[in-house]
C-alpha cells in the first residue's frame, strides 16, 4: 500500500513539475491602438502609465507593424500564421473560418501541447471563435452606457465619440474580469490566456472623467502638411478618401474634439491594462508567465488627410508590441528593429518549446527578446487588399499598389511621409532591393459573407 501511495505522489509531483516547466502565456490584444502611447511618443499628450509600466517590465518594439491595417485580416493573419495573400482574407467582409483550417491556428498548437486555452473579448474580429480551438471562451456583454449631459451628439459623420456618465461601463471591464479571475487561480496545466479589449475602437464613448484628462483648449492636433496627397498615386488616393472623413471633420470644426475622444479612449484602455497587470503581479504563476501585448493596427486622425486605418502609411500600420518573458527579457529593453506581427505566432511556439508548424509564414524574434539590438535582416510587410503591399525597414517605407503605383519615404529625413521619392531615378536601386520582399502569393479575395462586427 505504501509503495502504491508513493507512486501516486511521485506521479502527481511529476505532473506538476511538467506543468511548471512549460511557460504560461498572457496574450493581450488591443483594438485600433496606434502609437499614441507614452513611451512610444506618438502623441505628446497621451496618458498611458500602465502600458508604459508593462514596457519597462520587458522589451518594447518601437518599429512593430501589422500584417494588414484592418481588424479581420490582421487578426486572422496573426492567429493563423498565414499572410493575407495566402488566405485571400484582405478585409472585414471576408470570413477567415472557411479558408483557415482549425489545425493551423495558434490556439490549436497550444491545446495540442497540453495547455488550457482561455479567451475573452476581441481576439479574432468581432469576438469570433470556433469550438475546439479553446478550452473556454467568454463574450461579455456591454454594460449600461449613458451619454453625459455635456455630449453634443455622437460625433462627426462616421467618426463616433461622446463622453458618458461616470457610472457607465463597457464590455472591456468584464473581459478583464475574466482574465483577472484566471490569473488568480492555481492551474494543474499550463495555460494560454487571451484577453482582447475593444477600446480605443470607435465609438470613443468612455466616462467623462477620461475626457477631462485632456482639456479641449490645449489639445494638440497631429502634424500635417497642406496638399500632402499631391504626390500620392491613384492607389493611395483611393485608400485615403480625403473628400470623405477628413473633409467632413474640417467642415465641422471639431477635429480637436475627435483627438480628445481618441486620447480619452486610450486612457480608458490603459486603466483596463493596469487592472490585469495588477492581477499578474499577484498571480501565483507570475514567475512562469510570459506576456505579449499587441495592437491589431494603427489609426489615422487626419495625418495625410486620412482617418481610420485602411491604408499602407505609417499611422495605419504602426502599433505597439511588448514582450515580457521571464528568464529571457530584461526590464527596460527597447528594440528598434522592424518586425511585423507575423512574428508573434512562431515566437510563442518557440518560447513554449512547441514545434512551429510548417505552414507558418512568420519568423521567431526570440533572439531580439534576449538582445534587443541583435542583428535582424527582415523588414515588416503589410498588405491591404489584393496585391497592395508596404515594406518597412528601419530607414525606408516602400509601397507598391496593384496598379503599379509606388510610394517611397525616407524615415530618417521624413518621419511624417510628406515627400514621395518613388519617382526619383536615384532611388531605383532602393526600390528594387525593397521590392524583393513583396509577397509573391496574392490569392483572389475570399468569398465575402457576414463576418459580424461593426464594419470597422
Amino acid at each position: 500500500m505504501k509503495c502504491f501511495l508513493a507512486m501516486i505522489v511521485a506521479l502527481l509531483l511529476t505532473t506538476v513539475s511538467h506543468a511548471q516547466s512549460k511557460p504560461n502565456v498572457l496574450f493581450i490584444a488591443v483594438d485600433d491602438l496606434n502609437t499614441w502611447v507614452g513611451h512610444l511618443g506618438g502623441h505628446p499628450q497621451a496618458k498611458t502609465p500602465n502600458i508604459d509600466r508593462l514596457a519597462k517590465m520587458g522589451v518594447t518594439f518601437t518599429r512593430a507593424y501589422c500584417a494588414a491595417p484592418v481588424c479581420n485580416p490582421s487578426r486572422a493573419a496573426l492567429m493563423s500564421g498565414l499572410r493575407p495573400g495566402t488566405t485571400g482574407v484582405y478585409d472585414n467582409g471576408e470570413p477567415w473560418q472557411p479558408v483557415i483550417p482549425k489545425e493551423q491556428t495558434l490556439t490549436t498548437q497550444f491545446l495540442k501541447a497540453g495547455y488550457e486555452v482561455f479567451g475573452a473579448g476581441k481576439i479574432y474580429h468581432a469576438n469570433a471563435h470556433r469550438e475546439g480551438e479553446w478550452s473556454d471562451y467568454s463574450v461579455p456583454k456591454e454594460g449600461k452606457q449613458t451619454p453625459h449631459p455635456s455630449a453634443k451628439n455622437d460625433g462627426v459623420g462616421g467618426i463616433k465619440f461622446q463622453p458618458l456618465t461616470d457610472d457607465s461601463h463597457t464590455s472591456d471591464e468584464a473581459i478583464m474580469d475574466y482574465g483577472i479571475k484566471h490569473l488568480g487561480q492555481k492551474h494543474d496545466k499550463p495555460f494560454f490566456l487571451a484577453v482582447g479589449v475593444h477600446k480605443p475602437h470607435m465609438p470613443w464613448n468612455v466616462p467623462k472623467k477620461y475626457y477631462d484628462k485632456f482639456p479641449l483648449e490645449s489639445i494638440q492636433l497631429p502634424p500635417t502638411q497642406k496638399d500632402d496627397l499631391g504626390d500620392v498615386p491613384a492607389g493611395g488616393m483611393k485608400m485615403a478618401k480625403p473628400k470623405g472623413d477628413h473633409a467632413e471633420m474640417l467642415a465641422s470644426g471639431r477635429w480637436k474634439e475627435a483627438v480628445q475622444g481618441y486620447l480619452a479612449a486610450i486612457s480608458y484602455c490603459d486603466d483596463q491594462v493596469g487592472r490585469i497587470l495588477d492581477a499578474y503581479d499577484k498571480s501565483p504563476e507570475k514567475k512562469n508567465t510570459m506576456i505579449v501585448f499587441w495592437g491589431d493596427h494603427g489609426w489615422h486622425l487626419g495625418e495625410k488627410e486620412h482617418w481610420r486605418k485602411f491604408a499602407l502609411w505609417e499611422e495605419a500600420t504602426h502599433a505597439p508590441l511588448i514582450w515580457v518573458v521571464p528568464g529571457i527579457t530584461k526590464p527596460g529593453g527597447v528594440s528598434a528593429r522592424t518586425v511585423d506581427f507575423m512574428s508573434i505566432f512562431p515566437t510563442l511556439c518557440d518560447l513554449a518549446k512547441i514545434p512551429i508548424p510548417a505552414h507558418n509564414e512568420g519568423k521567431s524574434i526570440r533572439s531580439l527578446l534576449a538582445n534587443p539590438k541583435a542583428p535582424w535582416d527582415m523588414p515588416a510587410i503589410t498588405t491591404f487588399g489584393r496585391n497592395n503591399h508596404a515594406v518597412r525597414t528601419e530607414k525606408w517605407r516602400y509601397i507598391r499598389y496593384a496598379d503599379g503605383g509606388e510610394e517611397l519615404y525616407d524615415h530618417e529625413k521624413d518621419p511624417h511621409e510628406w515627400t514621395n521619392l518613388a519617382s526619383k531615378p536615384e532611388r531605383a536601386g532602393v526600390k528594387a532591393e525593397l521590392g524583393k520582399w513583396l509577397p509573391k502569393v496574392n490569392k483572389p479575395e475570399a468569398k465575402r459573407g457576414n463576418n459580424g462586427g461593426d464594419g470597422e
